[in-house]
């Protein structure tokens, strides 16, 4: 991201614009208050799920809409929670007969105004569930005020919830779902470079050569420790066996998420998935599910998060339902 295309002003108003009219066969733009709503949803579904945060992270939430996902988004300003406004206008059109999900990383600005949104709601009748996503183990820290960031694994929720949404299932048992699959779930983080700020063209923060942020976040900030960048083989084994060490007890089949962070090629990317999975399966687990790709960046940082998650029944079947939207790959086939 250098500076000739950083347009004046606001960058989030045009380029939810040119979203939606990318992709208006798909979704469509309400701008008072911002937020975007899918156009097609299976008339079994009787719960709305509605999801959202800063931008800077797309595609997600916007490119998650559409039919065996997302219902509705409140998109923020750059690393900016929505206004809950924009949550309550979203969720009023999202909602069904038995209600409306939440699905709210876990960072304070989300949590206060996805509340209030849903204080609001409640007062108009219309029942509530929250899936609170809390999978960064890098702010996996008991004296933390706010425990485990939400990053990669938001994905697996929507897509897992999307599909069980599809089936008619109801708020308790959707929000008890998502709820499991955050617990199932964890990531970590690295970069080899800040994302360049919108504002100065200059990157967030400074790396000597041959430094690495390990456990960075995804609106930019930087780890706990900066550390010696080692060999790729020896840097992943780490993460995976803090990955592990950090999951709760449950199935030996895992869904692994390879994700970029705005700047790291496919290519690397897929030699990275290739490390990963012969490691997991050298430790005797199953991959048994998988994603690799740029779906949780942190504008143009230089760097990847892995997410793994342990598949209880039925989460596979959910994992490869059918969805039609911007930019979630089509799995069913495999």
């Amino acid at each position: 991201m250098s500076a000739p295309f950083v347009p004046e002003g606001d960058l989030v108003a045009p380029a939810l614009r040119g979203f939606a009219r990318a992709h208006a066969h798909l979704v469509e733009l309400h701008e008072d208050p911002v937020q975007l709503r899918a156009r097609e949803r299976d008339e079994r579904r009787v719960v709305g799920l509605v999801s959202g945060g800063g931008s800077g992270h797309e595609p997600l939430h916007a490119g998650f809409l559409g039919r065996g996902m997302l219902d509705a988004v409140a998109p923020g300003q750059v690393f900016a929670s929505p206004h809950n406004r924009q949550v309550l206008q979203a969720s009023l059109a999202a909602a069904g007969p038995q209600g409306v999900v939440h699905i709210v990383k876990n960072y304070t600005g989300d949590r206060i105004n996805f509340g209030i949104a849903a204080e609001r709601l409640r007062h108009e009748g219309v029942e509530v569930g929250r899936v609170l996503v809390d999978d960064d183990l890098a702010t996996d820290d008991a004296h933390s005020a706010t425990g485990r960031r939400g990053t990669g694994a938001t994905v697996v929720v929507e897509k897992i919830l999307g599909a069980a949404a599809d089936e008619g299932r109801g708020l308790a048992e959707l929000t008890a779902l998502g709820a499991a699959v955050a617990a199932a779930s964890r990531s970590l983080a690295v970069a080899s470079r800040a994302q360049t700020s919108p504002h100065t063209a200059a990157p967030a923060f400074e790396l000597a050569p041959g430094e690495l942020e390990y456990g960075v976040g995804i609106h930019g900030e930087r780890a706990a420790k900066t550390v010696d960048r080692p060999p790729l083989p020896d840097l992943l084994a780490r993460m995976l066996d803090e990955l592990l060490a950090g999951l709760p007890p449950g199935p030996d089949d895992l869904l692994v998420l390879v994700n970029g962070l705005g700047a790291t090629t496919q290519l690397e990317l897929y030699g990275i998935f290739d490390q990963v999975s012969g490691d997991l399966e050298r430790r005797g687990l199953n991959v048994a599910e998988s994603l690799v790709g740029t779906y949780v960046p942190a504008l143009d940082m230089a760097g990847f998060s892995l997410t793994l998650t342990r598949l209880h029944e039925g989460w596979r079947t959910w994992w490869r339902a059918p969805a039609r939207t911007p930019a979630f790959p089509s799995l069913e086939a495999r």
